[in-house]
């Protein structure tokens, strides 16, 4: 069972989605690839995921406010083992740094798979704490984000990462 809460943030009101195993989603309004909360259930306090709710809430609220740079909530994300991959690949970089879809290709040891690295990183359930919005084009532009470019630019911003 998916429990879900609504969290305030200056991007906007966030969705917050999670199992009892850990946090499964975050959800910006008219995020690109979200199917929707069809047989979730809002959370209260004896929901099986509210102790990740409420972990989730407060450290994106630390990381809003510049106090944290690393999340540490238990994660609970489905996709299949390619899409596993490319997202456990964008937690190892770094707070305040970016890399290219090529470089990320490319550290997947597949730099030919370009646009699949591309798709599951737009596909990225637990963006934020998934840190997606670190992936920049070639040239240093900030192209494509589920949340929309401008959350991408304020994100990177937030962490002091100079783009295009």
């Amino acid at each position: 069972m998916i429990f879900y809460i609504e969290h305030p943030s200056p991007v906007g009101r966030l969705l917050l989605a999670a199992s009892g195993q850990g946090l499964s989603g975050i959800y910006f309004e008219e995020h690109k690839h979200f199917k929707g909360k069809d047989g979730w259930q809002q959370a209260s306090t004896q929901s099986a995921g509210w102790k990740h709710l409420q972990a989730t809430a407060q450290q994106l609220d630390e990381y809003f406010a510049g106090r944290r740079t690393e999340f540490d909530v238990a994660l609970d994300m489905t996709g299949t083992v390619f899409q596993r991959s490319v997202w456990q690949e964008l937690s190892a970089i770094p707070f305040g740094a970016s890399v290219s879809y090529a470089q990320h290709a490319q550290k997947l040891g597949n730099p030919k798979a370009l646009r699949a690295v591309g798709a599951a990183i737009g596909k990225n359930p637990v963006s934020i704490i998934v840190p997606c919005h670190r992936v920049i084009g070639s040239s240093g532009a900030v192209t494509g984000y589920a949340g929309g470019v401008e959350r991408k630019r304020f994100l990177l911003a937030l962490e002091g990462v100079a783009v295009n």
